[in-house]
């Protein structure tokens, strides 16, 4: 299976982030609009989607919408993924590749579910976690898989790969993954927050301090991604003997800074 416009894709629960999947993937080069059939549990949600330029399936009924796809994304909060699979069961076919945005689903308790409900084809399974910004397509999103082969996982990594970076993992490093770049999103944000606070109190407006950080932090995270270097290397280069950004670095060591990311990161756990 390859990815092309013709590729039918389904994505059961089209809120917020599957929504985002949705119109990540039109907006790529990878699958049409029309090729991408959108289900929610409300008329209302699907209007959202409604007036999306390229004109995707809307349905209600999710069984229907399985019948026939390739691909077929469970993005449903937590608490409905059993009701959902009761409902798909008996539309899932061999050779579909089903793949839960689910968090905390992992696949020993989704073949659990599947089984009960009478599912015996070995459906490939993917794990596969976002994170918001997905939205404007600089997801860094992770996925594992189950039962699959090369060429499905290949699809599926080439897929999430139009909404950002994707990393294939085993099941067994996806939380701690997600800490770091779900949670982490947060953190960075906050991080960026604390950073417009402080260039109001020098002198420049918020809107106009906010964009000067959000730049610094797109320029950084580049560095290390075009350079492959180590973030200590990058920090070597600004801080000159004597000089203001060392002096700036050792206060927030002070401060507990390093230590507090990483208590944070593992307060997640």
């Amino acid at each position: 299976m390859t990815v092309d416009n013709k590729m039918k894709i389904t994505i059961l629960g089209a809120g917020n982030m599957g929504g985002a999947i949705a119109r990540g993937l039109a907006r790529g080069g990878s699958v049409a609009a029309g090729e991408i059939t959108c289900t929610a549990g409300s008329s209302a949600t699907l209007e959202r989607l409604r007036a999306f330029d390229g004109g995707f399936r809307l349905s209600l009924d999710n069984a229907e919408a399985v019948r026939g796809a390739d691909v077929v994304v469970v993005a449903v909060k937590a608490h409905m993924v059993e009701r959902l699979l009761s409902e798909i069961a008996p539309s899932l076919c061999e050779g579909q590749l089903l793949v839960s945005i689910v968090a905390g689903l992992d696949f020993a308790r989704l073949e659990e579910l599947l089984a009960q409900r009478g599912v015996t084809a070995p459906l490939p399974l993917f794990r596969v976690m976002p994170n918001t910004a997905i939205e404007v397509k600089s997801s860094m999103t992770f996925v594992a898989a189950h039962r699959a082969s090369r060429e499905q996982t290949d699809t599926v990594l080439r897929l999430f790969g139009e909404l950002g970076e994707a990393m294939l993992i085993d099941e067994s490093q996806m939380t701690p993954c997600m800490i770091l770049a779900s949670c982490g999103i947060a953190f960075a944000l906050r991080y960026i927050r604390a950073n417009v606070e402080g260039g109001v109190e020098l002198g420049l407006p918020a809107a106009a301090a906010q964009a000067m950080v959000a730049q610094t932090l797109i320029g950084a995270a580049r560095l290390l991604q075009t350079n492959g270097s180590h973030p200590e290397a990058e920090i070597d280069k600004v801080t000159t003997p004597g000089g203001i950004t060392i002096r700036g670095i050792n206060e927030l060591e002070h401060a507990g800074f390093t230590s507090a990311v990483v208590r944070a990161l593992k307060a997640c756990k």
